[in-house]
């Protein structure tokens, strides 16, 4: 397993909690040098908030834990491609990377439903990975929302 496996492994670590708060099943964490500074897992029921995505939980604590608002030495690994919102706020928060594990193609702005992070489009570029551990991702999404029907 390489190291970003084991990143998106401690992501589904989180995506897992939220399946069992019957949360819809998205994990985050934001790695700072090598270390985890950030883990969070969706929270919107929970929380009766619609911003409670991981990502923006996540973005929350690591800009707590470097007590900074530029996260511009931090990857972002999430176990889907992040909404609208969640690319808006990485944008802001100047991550370097956002990795995630399987496509959205309803809501995902890395380029399934639209493309936030193309190069160009804003002042700050987000370097996109896609599809680590992607099976894992989309499995647990897909049994939450099976489930549901």
């Amino acid at each position: 397993m390489n190291t970003r496996e084991l990143y998106m492994k401690q992501a589904l670590g989180e995506a897992q909690k939220a399946f069992d708060e019957d949360e819809v099943p998205v994990g985050a964490v934001i790695v700072h040098e090598g270390r985890i500074i950030a883990r969070a897992h969706n929270q919107i029921r929970t929380l009766k908030d619609p911003t409670a995505h991981a990502e923006m939980i996540a973005i929350t604590q690591a800009a707590a834990s470097l007590e900074n608002e530029r996260l511009n030495e931090c990857d972002l690994y999430v176990t889907i491609e992040p909404c609208s919102m969640c690319v808006g706020a990485s944008l802001l928060a100047r991550f370097k990377t956002i990795v995630y594990g399987a496509n959205d193609p309803k809501t995902g702005a890395c380029g399934s439903a639209t493309d936030l992070a193309k190069p160009g489009l804003f002042n700050h570029t987000l370097e996109v990975m896609s599809g680590i551990m992607e099976t894992e991702c989309r499995d647990i999404i897909q049994k939450f929302f099976l489930a549901k029907r």
